[in-house]
Order: structure tokens, then C-alpha cells, then sequence
């Protein structure tokens, strides 16, 4: 890579730390220039994964207020994702290939019936008086171990799938379920980087220049997203992930 090269992907490093904090698909940014770059994909792709886990680590990090008094949540939800990352090591990528802009646009849909989802769910309890799991229950638990098989593949709206998965199963505000979203994409990226590591190329002057990048975009980012409404982030979430769509039925 040449300086105006490096100072590209340091800056695309920035940007997608910042909205994988917000929102995710933060790649969208990345891989593309990764790409103009001259890297071959496959390489791309590792080099990507490997430099965008400070940024997921610091965005944690920079919800950690968001966090307090979800521990246990956090420690099951990760359990889920976890199992569904090391899946990766039994299921190829062309499991999820034909149907990954199906599952980032059904994801989009429920983000935005969201609240009348959680409205719904909440009238059926107090008729039931069943009261709501903080877990999620088995539901959730499957539903963010498969999403984290596809997550370690394709990047592009794991973040979405997360966050439109745990607002329909948990009763909790938006900016306390994107702070977990954080930290499962921070367990799932590093597992799948790390199965990746083993297995393809990489390119470490990019993996440095992302790294730094996204990990002053993850504080960039939280800072950002705390201070967005409900109605502003979902508007977000949903602008975000037509975009992975398009890029996604293009690639």
C-alpha cells in the first residue's frame, strides 16, 4: 500500500467502528476499500475481521453504562452466540450464501414493527400474568446462535439481526440492547477471526490500520449512540441495512 492507500483504510477503520457501534455494517465501509486497495477478497475479508475486533471491544466498552445490571443476560446471550460461532468449523459459507438478503430484510422488518411487537407481546403477559423472561428464553438463545454462524461469515447487519432479535423477545430499551449487541459481536468477530487466522491470508498492515481505526471510531460511536432516540436509531438501523442488502444482492 502506498500513504493516500493506508490513510484510506485508517479513515474507513474510523468510520466503521463508529457505526458498527451504532448500528453495524460497519464492512460496508471497509471491504470496499480494502478491495480498491488490491487485495484479493478472501484476503480482504480476513483482514477486515481480524481489524475490526478492537473496534467491537471498544464500543462495549463505550456502552459500558448501558450494561450495568444486564450481566447475567449478557454471560447467556454470549453462550448462544459463542456456540453459533464455532459452527463455523461444520457449516460452509454457501449454507447461508442464497439466503443472507432474506434474512437482513425480514431482520429490517422487525425493527421496525418492533414496537408494536413488544406492545403485543407485553398485553399478551398480562393477560397470561406469565411474566417476561430477562433471558430471552430458548427462543432467543437459538434464534443469536444461528445468527451468529451467519454472523462470522457475513458481517454485513449482524449487528441488525442481533438487535431486531432481542427487541422482539426482550422488554428492555433500544440503547440497553445495542450495548449487549456490542459485546456478542465482539465474542462472535473474535471467534470467527481467529478460526479465519488458521485457515486464509491476511494482510497485516491493513488488519493494524483497521484496528486503530475502529477502535477510536468504537468510542466515536458510542458517544454518538447514546445520545440517539429510539425513533432515530431505528430509522438508522433501517437505512443501514438496505444498504447491506443492495451491496449484498450486488456482490
Amino acid at each position: 500500500m502506498n500513504i493516500w492507500e493506508m490513510l484510506a483504510v485508517f479513515a474507513a477503520g474510523i468510520s466503521a467502528g463508529t457505526i458498527n457501534t451504532i448500528v453495524g455494517s460497519g464492512t460496508l465501509i471497509t471491504f470496499p476499500v480494502l478491495l480498491a486497495t488490491g487485495l484479493p477478497p478472501v484476503t480482504a475479508t480476513v483482514s477486515n475481521a481480524l481489524g475490526l475486533i478492537p473496534g467491537s471491544v471498544s464500543g462495549a466498552i463505550g456502552y459500558r453504562e448501558e450494561l450495568k445490571g444486564q450481566s447475567r443476560r449478557v454471560l447467556g446471550l454470549a453462550v448462544g452466540a459463542l456456540t453459533g460461532a464455532t459452527l463455523l468449523l461444520a457449516l460452509p459459507s454457501t449454507a447461508f450464501e442464497t439466503i443472507v438478503p432474506i434474512l437482513v430484510a425480514l431482520a429490517l422488518v422487525l425493527v421496525i414493527l418492533q414496537p408494536r411487537i413488544s406492545k403485543a407481546v407485553q398485553r399478551r403477559r398480562e393477560h397470561s400474568g406469565i411474566p417476561a423472561r430477562p433471558d430471552g428464553g430458548p427462543l432467543l438463545f437459538v434464534g443469536l446462535m444461528l445468527a451468529s454462524v451467519y454472523g462470522g461469515y457475513f458481517t454485513a447487519a449482524q449487528g441488525i439481526i442481533y438487535l431486531s432479535l432481542m427487541g422482539m423477545l426482550l422488554d428492555d430499551t433500544m440503547q440497553r440492547l445495542n450495548a449487549v449487541k456490542n459485546v456478542l459481536a465482539a465474542v462472535v468477530n473474535s471467534i470467527a477471526a481467529l478460526f479465519f487466522l488458521f485457515v486464509a491470508d491476511f494482510d497485516w498492515t491493513a488488519v493494524v490500520l483497521i484496528a486503530v481505526g475502529s477502535a477510536l471510531g468504537g468510542q466515536i460511536g458510542a458517544r454518538i449512540g447514546r445520545r440517539l432516540s429510539p425513533t432515530v436509531l431505528r430509522v438508522l438501523i433501517v437505512a443501514v441495512g438496505t444498504a447491506a442488502i443492495v451491496q449484498l444482492l450486488l456482490r
